[in-house]
């Protein structure tokens, strides 16, 4: 059965006119679970970081490739951000109305205040289709990059490539 929050994010998909494809798996909670259920799913899978910065007043969704690593120190240097660290689950609730293990991009449709800055890797760019959580990790979708741009834009949230 699909829970609100997942069909607000289809909703909001059908609205856009964006083609998506869901696959159910169990919860999943790390990147690692997850891989386990990606064999049949294409495109590029995601790694998905609530951050704050040492003030708390500021938000980023870092997106990135699945395989790849994140330094925060270097990245808080390229966003001007000061020193960044993870936020607490009360947070990414608050901000983007999702619990710990369904971070996902979709979560923006729930930043009414606009106060989440999205961090996308420009690799992601160059792949023809991404997979996220629906808000949930019950399931993941597949869309291609050009609907999740169009996804982005609908949402309204500063972007920022790097």
């Amino acid at each position: 059965m699909i829970s609100e929050i997942e069909q607000k994010v289809y909703d909001t998909m059908d609205t856009l006119e964006i083609k998506y494809k869901r696959y159910e798996h169990p919860p999943v909670y790390t990147v690692e679970e997850a891989s386990k259920y990606w064999q049949d799913i294409e495109g590029v899978h995601s790694k998905n970081l609530f951050l704050r910065n040492n003030k708390g007043n500021r938000h980023y969704l870092v997106v990135l490739e699945q395989s790849k690593s994140v330094d925060l120190k270097d990245l808080s240097g390229k966003l001007a951000a000061g020193k960044l660290s993870f936020a607490s689950e009360r947070r990414l609730n608050e901000h983007l109305g999702l619990e710990t293990g369904a971070v996902s991009p979709f979560g923006l449709i729930n930043d009414q205040n606009k106060a989440v800055t999205l961090v996308i890797d420009k690799d992601l760019q160059k792949k023809g289709s991404v997979n996220f959580h629906p808000n949930v990790n019950t399931a993941t979708v597949n869309l291609s990059y050009q609907d999740f741009e169009k996804f982005i834009k609908h949402c309204g949230n500063e972007v920022i490539r790097i």
